[in-house]
């Protein structure tokens, strides 16, 4: 059994990951330092699989922590790497917190696994990368544009690290998942994206509203060349999300990459505006969403969606999720996370 180092693996995506690894067969360590998660999501994959990962809170822009958790932890072959700052408005306000929390994680966690023999390194990077594409959609090959905020350029300049390295080091080989919109949460409804104070995403924004937490949802501009004139993004389902990550995984320990560092679109393959997501909804949840629009918010870009047919042909990962499905196993966290 191989056992792979979950960072942020208490988080949002990371717990969804932590639960395919598991089922999958693989032995997880997770290391969580809680600034945007719950130590209560352990207990929801404990409660799906049936086994409790082994977990370590600890910081991993810490350099002393992580040696001490590489040190009780021998034997970490491979490491999934969530952990970091995400808020791409609080990123353009904070931009020094930003590139210190989430380089130096990168930096640390490459420099233990040279010095500790660990081989496979799955990236999660986003489509952020690629700032305001020209042309849509959006392949691995597109040129990567200057980041619209900093937390998108710790994701460019996290690559960049990440190249570097493995061409240095050769026992080192690694696979970076550019994603788009992961929404939804795990049909159990045992774990779901649980944001600290007030929601950056869309979804726990509309979830939160329509339980009457949120008293308006805010849409972030209606004069974009759309449709209707909100932002488009590509929205999928955590899950198929989660499972990306073993498919990468997989790849890197049967050595069928066929490059140092390899680079994936993770979507659902075409572009759905903000208004669509809210109509989609108010549909499956049967609850009429109060919403006002305000103006744009820095950092956010006009519209992308990814081609995923590299990650069809190559990872075998495809999207199987409907939207509806996705925002239906939010809606069914959002209520039971209120006891409703």
């Amino acid at each position: 059994m191989s056992k792979v180092l979950v960072t942020g693996g208490a988080g949002y995506i990371g717990s969804h990951t932590v639960v395919e690894l598991i089922t999958a067969g693989y032995e997880v360590v997770i290391v969580d330092n809680f600034s945007n998660s719950n130590p209560g999501s352990v207990d929801g994959i404990e409660r799906i699989v049936g086994r409790r990962p082994a977990l370590v809170e600890a910081d991993c822009s810490d350099y002393a922590q992580m040696l001490q958790l590489f040190k009780d932890h021998s034997g970490i072959d491979g490491i999934i790497h969530f952990a970091a700052l995400k808020a791409v408005g609080e990123s353009v306000v904070k931009p020094l917190e930003y590139y210190r929390n989430n380089m130096l994680s990168i930096i640390n966690l490459l420099s233990l696994m040279k010095d500790f023999g660990g081989k496979h390194f799955v990236f999660s990077s986003s489509c952020t990368v690629y700032g305001q594409p020209d042309i849509l959609p959006v392949t691995e090959t597109s040129p990567l544009k200057p980041a619209m905020s900093p937390y998108g350029n710790t994701k460019k300049v996290g690559e960049e690290i990440i190249r570097d390295t493995v061409l240095a080091v050769p026992s080192i080989s690694a696979i970076a998942l550019r994603y788009f919109n992961p929404i939804g949460a795990h049909p159990s409804a045992l774990i779901g994206e649980l944001p600290q104070g007030k929601p950056d995403n869309l979804i726990p924004f509309i979830t939160q509203t329509a339980v009457g937490i949120r008293p308006v949802l805010q849409i972030f501009g209606n004069d974009y060349d759309s449709s209707d004139g909100t932002a488009i993004r590509d929205y999928f389902h955590v899950v198929d999300l989660a499972k990306a990550h073993v498919f990468a995984l997989d790849r890197l320990f049967k050595g069928n990459n066929r490059k140092p560092l390899e680079f994936f679109n993770i979507g659902a393959g075409k572009g759905i505006t903000v208004l669509e997501i809210v109509k989609a909804f108010e549909k499956v949840s049967g609850v009429k969403l109060n919403y006002e629009i305000v103006g744009r918010r820095a950092g956010d870009i006009e519209k992308v969606w990814a081609d995923t047919r590299l990650a069809e042909s190559e990872l075998g990962w495809k999207a199987v999720s409907t939207l509806e499905d996705a925002l239906l196993t939010a809606w069914n966290w959002e209520k039971r996370l209120r006891g409703l």
